[in-house]
């Protein structure tokens, strides 16, 4: 099969030889939202320590300021996602997109950060997954085995297990992730309705439950500290845009996508933290030093032992759509980043299912070595933050450039000027969620500043990969700004307005 060439980043000499197969056009953008429904389990994952940190009432309000700022960053990057309706991997490809006039290695920078913290969802899901079943099934299995920095028991057994699995069925097709998102977002939705809204019907749900700690617990600088590690989840939603190209109807239905899915999930981080703290309260909570068995706790409360374990386990299928949403996510983000020639062509590479086949096998093989290195779902969530946080920034801060710059490209999709200082709020806003919870704060209130650390690693791994593709791949020189065009190829400019 002959080689093609795709869009090159640099004035036409920078190009990546893949197979001539592409992402198919087999979604509307009900599948999409289908695919969000995934956002519901990152907030799994982190709202327990949440509450531990800031009490009931504190991670409420801190939840709902979140997701309510990833819902105005959705709107901003419809605008986006239907400026470029070829392009896959996300808002970070947009940023790339935005910045590589005024300093390309940004690209590298904010698509690997991405990647990475999209990718951790496998691992950090998994363990939520492994801990609830032996929490419900094992409770007395107490084996474990370390060795240096390594540590295996049965949680973070079964996790392995799960990032496989979810490897096979995703490396099979788009099509069969999607209804597997069906089944698996409907079975989540159970036990967080259960939490949500049964509390208030029982009486289990009481005010006195309900208590705020940021100040005692370190005030400003604990609230901008979660709410840093807050945006990992609740940002989330935005995978609406990462499959873009593959909506039948990429202008449309990526919009709606993105909108149905954020109007979700305010919806779920305003009621799940309310009723689940009203129940519990903070001590019981806090008391869980896994910050994942008190969800056992609450659907045994609420729905009693026997259909509280039914209630887990939909729970855990439900979590496992995170983790195929990962591998969609992360995976497309590989393949769209070295499709523009900012990392090694290896990843440009569709598989006989027309899937990124070899970007999930990364995923897996890497989420397996962070399972068993960390063993700890909320440590891995702080190692890998910063780049997405990042990539946030760089894209709401592309919006803007490309207003600029390109005010003839075609916009499918075009917000009003008002936009234009939200936008810039959010940047700014995200920037210092940045600065103060991953790195002023981060040893205080945070889980440590090692794991930034990490994640600043893997930027300096992107830059790495980005100058090999350039130097040795495409064999051409750095260029540390790029010539961007007014108006796609083929395409006639609109009127600026």
């Amino acid at each position: 099969m002959e080689p093609v060439e795709p869009d090159a980043p640099i004035g036409g000499r920078a190009t990546a030889e893949v197979e001539e197969r592409h992402l198919l056009k087999a979604m509307s953008w009900w599948d999409g939202f289908m695919i969000a429904l995934a956002n519901p389990g990152f907030l799994v994952a982190a709202l327990g320590g949440s509450i531990a940190g800031l009490g009931t009432t504190g991670a409420l309000v801190l939840w709902l300021v979140s997701v309510l700022l990833g819902s105005f960053q959705n709107n901003i990057y419809a605008e986006l996602a239907t400026m470029f309706p070829e392009k896959s991997g996300g808002i970070a490809v947009y940023a790339h997109e935005a910045w590589r006039k005024y300093f390309s290695p940004i690209g590298p920078l904010a698509t690997f950060g991405y990647w990475f913290a999209w990718s951790t969802v496998l691992s950090i899901s998994g363990l939520v997954c492994g801990t609830l079943i032996a929490a419900e099934f094992f409770p007395n299995a107490t084996w474990s085995a370390s060795g240096g920095h390594f540590h295996i028991d049965l949680p973070v057994t079964i996790a392995i297990v799960m990032l496989l699995l979810v490897w096979v069925f995703n490396a099979r097709g788009i099509r069969s992730t999607v209804w597997f998102s069906y089944i698996t977002g409907i079975l989540l939705m159970i036990p967080l309705l259960v939490m949500m809204l049964l509390p208030y019907l029982t009486g289990a749900w009481h005010a006195s439950n309900m208590t705020w700690d940021i100040g005692a617990n370190g005030g400003v600088g604990l609230a901008l500290t979660w709410l840093y590690f807050m945006g990992w989840s609740a940002y989330g939603f935005e995978a609406c845009a990462t499959v873009a190209p593959e909506y039948r109807d990429t202008a449309t239905e990526t919009p709606k996508a993105l909108r149905a899915s954020a109007a979700f999930s305010v919806f779920v981080y305003a009621l799940l933290p309310l009723g689940l703290g009203g129940t519990l309260g903070t001590e019981k909570v806090a008391a869980d030093k896994t910050f994942i068995v008190f969800y056992k706790d609450a659907l045994d409360a609420l729905a009693g032992n026997v259909f509280g374990g039914v209630l887990v386990v939909c729970m855990v299928a439900g979590i496992v759509l995170t983790m195929s949403t990962a591998t969609l996510d992360g995976s497309r983000a590989l393949y769209g980043i070295a499709l523009d020639g900012m990392t090694i062509k290896w990843f440009a590479y569709l598989n006989k299912h027309n899937v990124p086949g070899r970007g999930m096998a990364v995923d897996a093989v890497m989420n397996i070595f962070l399972v068993v290195f960390f063993g700890s779902a909320i440590e891995i969530l702080a190692a890998g933050n910063l780049g997405y946080m990042a990539a946030h920034f760089f894209a709401l801060t592309g919006f803007l450039l490309l207003r600029r710059d390109r005010p003839l490209w075609p916009r499918p999709i075009k917000l009003s000027k008002a936009w234009l200082p939200i936008a810039g709020f959010l940047a700014a806003a995200n920037l210092l969620f940045i600065i103060c919870g991953g790195f002023i704060f981060a040893d205080t209130y945070g889980y440590g500043l090692s794991k930034t650390m990490i994640g600043a690693s893997v930027l300096v791994l992107a830059l790495v990969l980005y100058f090999y593709r350039r130097i040795v791949e495409d064999r051409t020189h750095i260029q540390w700004r790029e010539p961007t065009p007014s108006v796609p190829a083929g395409h006639a400019a609109v009127e600026a307005g």
